[in-house]
């Protein structure tokens, strides 16, 4: 069999490109001998990630929210606010860009030994593989596909754990919050295998056809020996802002089935986000909704409070709490 050119090994062995650093090789995934023993994230005291059975169920803006809303938690050991990053390792639908406003920003800088700097924006460090698809067009990188094979995927994946410079003024991150892609396809194995992972969240919504998928989302996480902190169900209800007396309107299906799934396969619910329209607007806008100012609706209202009690559950499933 034909081997390929040497400029393709290269590419499928550094698909980001970075600069070769031989001080912090990545771990190899599994081959006969078993697989390599997990290792945490240089900079990273916690991990957690956000995961879906599939996608359209809000789970990068949770993510973010999430991040952001740990961000306001204190570190009980220091009293200080906890230290949070965002690592977006949605390969072929990158959305943290959009949701931190850091579209548009050109590529990261590296470091003196070639690890990315995270870009920041509203305090807190994020790294995407939006940051590193090249621009096609006046607008951006938004259209610019990413058409890789899984064995690119898989070295990308390795490369955004283990090659991303996470001190912040020379201080590790308290908490890396993961947004993952949906499914159960090479990006979570690959994060299972390869990483110590501390605790992980899947959002989900009230249809049948999105509870079908958290069923496989909580087995592959325990497939892989990812603890599971909990469940998040989104766009739970709506309550009307003009009404004298708002009761929850369940415009896609009562949480009865969600619960039930939740109670069947022994994970506990995290919280119920009800259906905001500012939310939606908020992410388009690339600004975290949780932070946003007050009197703007019950709804708001309670979907900022059930995110702030997600943070502080998660928080104590970690031992940060």
């Amino acid at each position: 069999m034909p081997s390929l050119p040497t400029s393709a090994l290269i590419r499928h062995e550094n698909p980001l490109g970075l600069p070769k650093n031989t001080s912090r090789p990545a771990p190899q995934l599994p081959r006969k001998g078993g697989p390599p023993a997990r290792r945490p994230i240089a900079n990273v005291k916690k991990v957690v990630a956000v995961a879906s059975g599939k996608g359209g169920v809000g789970k990068s803006t949770v993510a973010v929210n999430l991040a952001f809303a740990l961000a306001l938690q204190k570190n009980p050991h220091t009293n200080a606010r906890l230290r949070v990053g965002i690592l977006d390792l949605d390969i072929f639908g990158p959305s943290i860009p959009t949701l931190m406003g850091l579209t548009r920003m050109g590529e990261p800088d590296l470091t003196p030994g070639g690890a990315l700097v995270p870009m920041t924006n509203h305090g807190l460090p994020c790294m995407s593989m939006g940051f590193l698809i090249p621009s096609t067009t006046d607008e951006g990188n938004t259209d610019t596909p990413v058409v890789w094979r899984g064995l690119m995927v898989q070295k990308a994946v390795q490369q955004l754990l283990f090659d991303v410079d996470w001190s912040v003024n020379g201080a590790p991150l308290d908490v890396l919050v993961i947004d993952m892609p949906p499914g159960t396809g090479d990006v979570p194995l690959t994060l299972g295998q390869l990483v110590v992972v501390d605790g992980s969240v899947i959002v989900s919504t009230p249809q049948d056809v999105a509870l079908s998928d958290v069923r496989k989302g909580i087995a592959m996480l325990k497939k892989v020996s990812v603890p599971i902190s909990g469940l998040v169900l989104n766009q739970s209800y709506y309550l009307c802002n003009d009404c004298e007396t708002p009761k929850p309107q369940y415009l896609f299906g009562k949480p009865d089935s969600f619960r039930a799934v939740a109670e069947r396969l022994q994970t506990p619910i995290l919280g119920e986000l009800p259906l905001v329209q500012g939310v939606s607007a908020s992410a388009d806008g690339g600004y975290p909704y949780v932070l946003a100012g007050k009197d703007q609706g019950k709804g708001a209202s309670e979907w900022k409070d059930t995110m702030l009690g997600v943070a502080e559950k998660v928080a104590g499933s970690i031992g940060l709490r």
